[in-house]
């Protein structure tokens, strides 16, 4: 693509003008300040994206009351100077900021005082400590977490029964706090409000979820009538504002059951979409509806979706109103957005795991250059999140980092040899060349990618291999040379400025009797085809690895019994993926065998403990997936200095995010 690309062409949007049509949507981030004020790691990961070219940036959940939830605030005027801070920065770069404005679907207040009563417990017990009193301590201690029981118990109530139990006075005060909100975003030099159509006004105007009976219930026109209400009070409190409305819809899963809760479905939201064009509304975006549990409703993992999956409603909203309408969910690559520009099914796109991934998406249009793209595996981001840790990507080592960590010119060009092309390593060859460095790698194998070959093998997972392409695509361009089929000799490692080793890791059985034996095959043959698989297979190892080669074993036809010395399996999946993991299991009856060590293995049968008592799981075979040891790598006599990066630089294996990360530092070392 060139500058001539669609999506680089400019947009009006209400009184706002757009440089281009790329937009990162709302995502809870994590790297706010403990108030939800605009600190320093949240302001450098925007600006990051701005200075990569995005025209509209949206900040994710932004509450307008001090909710117990980690993410952004704007309830109080003091906090006005670090949004406005957040809006000058963006704007050196010509880009557009808007605050996605919500307020979570449970009693604020009620749940505040009971938290802050724990807090309160929990400090006068800790001093009671401090002074040797430990009945008052225990007492204390105990009310805390008696207090926490509750608030938790709140929430866990209200979100299912919130909507029905919310009085109108009260949906009143929320509403003044959504409208207080947006004039203090103004007076920040915001650009724009973004209505958070799900949550609390999603699941009012949702038929799955609104059963009240008042002038907020029942009909379509009272179940949106809040929805409209909040955005009149944003224009009054915000006249200068433009504002885009988060339109969720609740779609189709493959069996035809409903995918969202708190929405609408798709003939309502069509109607809904043109009541906000009148009442308004200047934009907007459209997206899957949530509200049930499971973040892969609306971020689906790897394999479970397919590409550019709401555009249908998005083309059905589109040719119900002459506002700009965004669409969001897996466009996945550029090419997918010019095509929907082209086709006219929407006028902005929304990359939002994508930019994670590669922040330069629209630069790298501009200039032709090759984009990384997501693999959707969600367990930097969507993880992340559910898990109270700050967001970032698998292959990108400068998420969350961005003030401190980034790719710097070398003082000087060095020869740099890089021992194996595995994941680790090409990131490494990337990043140094960048840096300005003559960059060789040298693989023993015949092509690049290492592990990530194996990993792309089971259900779902090919989508991994992008990772690879990425590397392909873009390493000649930088000059790297790639030596296949080569063992790297002391003579050549001597002759360069430094060396980078990421030789990997490889496979282990366990120690026990019968483990070498003609019915073991290893999870990394099975993956690989080298080792050809029938029958009933105990797969040793519940980890990552273990239940993905699982996964893959069902596919060939294999009946499977998973054993795993932990309390449970798939420990570290991501909680995206994992229910359609554990409804594949159960769907081909696959037995777990869980805090169950392996003591022997026989012909037909695997001997183990569970606690005191001996067991034994017949099977036909047995699949090793037990995990891998670092690859050793010889440097006596390497007489220039020496990085190590991947599975081998440390004690243990590295994941692809650490191996990313450990080719990205190794190289900025040089």
């Amino acid at each position: 693509m060139s500058k001539d690309s669609l999506l680089l062409q400019p947009i009006a949007v209400g009184g706002l003008t757009l440089k281009n049509r790329i937009m990162f949507p709302p995502l809870t981030t994590g790297y706010e300040e403990r108030d939800g004020s605009i600190g320093e790691r949240s302001l450098a990961f925007y600006e990051r994206l701005a200075k990569g070219g995005t025209g509209f940036v949206v900040i994710g959940d932004v509450a307008p009351v001090m909710t117990a939830s980690p993410t952004p605030k704007l309830c109080d005027d003091r906090q006005i100077p670090t949004f406005k801070r957040l809006a000058d920065a963006l704007h050196k770069y010509d880009c557009k900021v808007a605050l996605q404005i919500f307020h979570p679907e449970y009693d604020v207040p009620e749940v505040g005082r009971l938290i802050r009563l724990a807090q309160m417990a929990a400090k006068e017990g800790m001093e009671a400590k401090a002074k040797g009193d430990m009945a008052t301590f225990g007492a204390k201690m105990k009310e805390s977490q008696e207090f926490g029981k509750r608030a938790h118990g709140k929430i866990a109530h209200d979100m299912r029964f919130f909507i029905q139990e919310v009085t109108p006075e009260q949906l009143g005060g929320i509403k003044k706090a959504i409208a207080d909100a947006s004039r203090r975003a103004q007076e920040a030099g915001i650009d724009a409000i973004e209505v958070h159509g799900d949550r609390l006004l999603g699941s009012l105007c949702s038929r799955l979820m609104n059963f009240r009976t008042d002038a907020y219930g029942g009909s379509f026109e009272n179940r949106v009538r809040y929805a409209l209400e909040v955005v009149a009070a944003i224009k009054e409190a915000a006249p200068k504002l433009m504002i885009e409305y988060k339109l969720p819809i609740i779609t189709k899963n493959p069996d035809g059951s409903d995918r969202g809760k708190g929405g609408l479905h798709p003939e309502d939201a069509v109607e809904f979409a043109k009541l906000l064009e009148k009442a308004g509304v200047h934009m907007i975006q459209v997206a899957q509806a949530n509200h049930t549990g499971n973040m892969a409703d609306t971020i689906p993992p790897m394999g479970t979706r397919e590409e550019n999956w709401i555009l249908p409603v998005t083309r059905a909203v589109k040719a119900a109103v002459s506002i700009p309408v965004a669409t969001v969910g897996k466009v996945l690559t550029v090419e997918n957005g010019e095509k929907i520009l082209s086709d006219g099914d929407a006028d902005i796109i929304a990359y939002g795991r994508s930019l994670l991934c590669d922040a330069d998406i629209a630069n790298k249009v501009a200039s032709d250059e090759p984009i990384r793209q997501c693999l959707n595996c969600n367990k930097g981001c969507v993880d992340a999140i559910q898990n109270r840790r700050y967001i970032s990507c698998v292959l990108n080592a400068e998420n969350g980092e961005e003030a401190a960590v980034s790719i710097q010119p070398a003082a000087e060009s060095k020869q740099v040899v890089i021992v194996g092309a595995g994941i680790a390593g090409l990131e490494a060859a990337r990043v140094a060349a960048i840096r300005g460095h003559k960059v060789d790698v040298y693989e023993k194998s015949d092509k690049v990618g290492g592990q990530i070959h194996l990993a792309a093998v089971p259900p779902r997972k090919d989508e991994i291999l992008r990772s690879i392409e990425y590397y392909n695509t873009i390493l000649p361009g930088l000059g790297v040379k790639i030596h296949l089929n080569t063992e790297v000799t002391k003579q050549i490692m001597n002759a360069a400025d430094a060396v980078i080793v990421a030789v990997g890791a490889h496979d282990f059985a366990l120690p026990v009797p019968g483990g070498d034996g003609a019915n073991v095959v290893s999870s990394w043959d099975v993956l690989s085809g080298k080792a050809a698989v029938s029958g009933h297979c105990a797969v040793i190892g519940g980890g990552l690895v273990g239940t993905e080669t699982a996964e893959y074993l069902l596919e060939k036809g294999c009946t499977v019994s998973i054993i795993e010395m932990m309390d449970k399996i798939a420990n570290g999946e991501s909680s995206t993926i994992l229910p359609t993991i554990l409804a594949d299991f159960k769907a081909h009856n696959v037995q777990q065998y869980v805090n169950t060590k392996v003591s022997a293995i026989e012909a037909g049968a695997v001997k183990a403990m569970q606690g005191e008592a001996e067991i034994t799981i017949l099977c036909d075979m047995v699949v090793m997936a037990v995990g891998s040891k670092k690859n050793v790598f010889d440097v006596e006599g390497v007489t220039v200095p020496v990085y190590y990066a991947g599975d081998c630089s440390g004690e243990r294996t590295a994941s692809i995010a650490e191996a990313i990360r450990g080719g990205y530092k190794a190289a900025n070392e040089v």
